[in-house]
């Protein structure tokens, strides 16, 4: 059964071209004031030990809050578990890599993963605008991290069948081509490792 702080994530995500992504922003008159900017900061061990499960650990700053989330692979998604963090835990994650107890560490443990050599590896922010449709949310993502900038569109549904066929007959209509698309972790560790190389 899942607890109060987990929840599945169904999402489908394609990589955007600027001029892909602005056209959209103006078809669908999405002004300024929609957006909100996060920043997400990313942990993991230095053997990367989340990253060869498939998962991934973040804290969420937006608006003043603090959200630590927990992603592991399930069939058809991502069980997110989710712990609120004071601005002082957040801070000694951060700065100390003081890790809150919770859920989270929870859960980590049963993953055996060793929450004292978990650390903080970069932050990636996200400019970011919703919009409902059809049933789902779709969401305009601009991420900044390291030199780089990339446009994405997402789109969060509770059935995966059927919103696999929407967003891939969205991307039709708009004359889209279906790009072949990681998450965000996934990418601001693809271009550490390029800067570190």
């Amino acid at each position: 059964m899942l607890h109060l702080a987990q929840e599945i994530e169904i999402e489908f995500k394609n990589l955007l071209t600027k001029e892909e992504y602005m056209q959209l922003i103006q078809q669908f008159s999405i002004k300024d004031t929609a957006f909100s900017v996060q920043e997400n900061h990313y942990f993991d061990t230095p053997g990367f030990h989340l990253k060869e499960k498939q998962s991934a650990l973040r804290v969420r700053q937006k608006d003043g809050s603090f959200t630590l989330t927990l992603k592991t692979p399930i069939t058809d998604g991502l069980l997110e578990t989710n712990q609120r963090l004071s601005s002082g835990q957040a801070e000694e994650l951060l700065k100390h890599d003081i890790f809150p107890d919770g859920e989270v560490k929870d859960f980590l443990l049963n993953l055996g993963a060793s929450v004292s050599s978990l650390h903080h590896f970069g932050s990636l922010t996200t400019k970011r605008a919703e919009l409902e449709y059809r049933g789902g949310l779709l969401v305009f993502d601009e991420s900044s991290y390291f030199d780089k900038v990339d446009y994405e569109l997402e789109y969060e549904v509770k059935d995966f069948k059927e919103g696999e066929k929407i967003f891939f007959d969205f991307l039709k209509e708009q004359g889209i081509p279906i790009r072949e698309t990681e998450n965000k972790i996934k990418r601001f560790y693809r271009e550490k490792v390029r800067q570190e190389s």
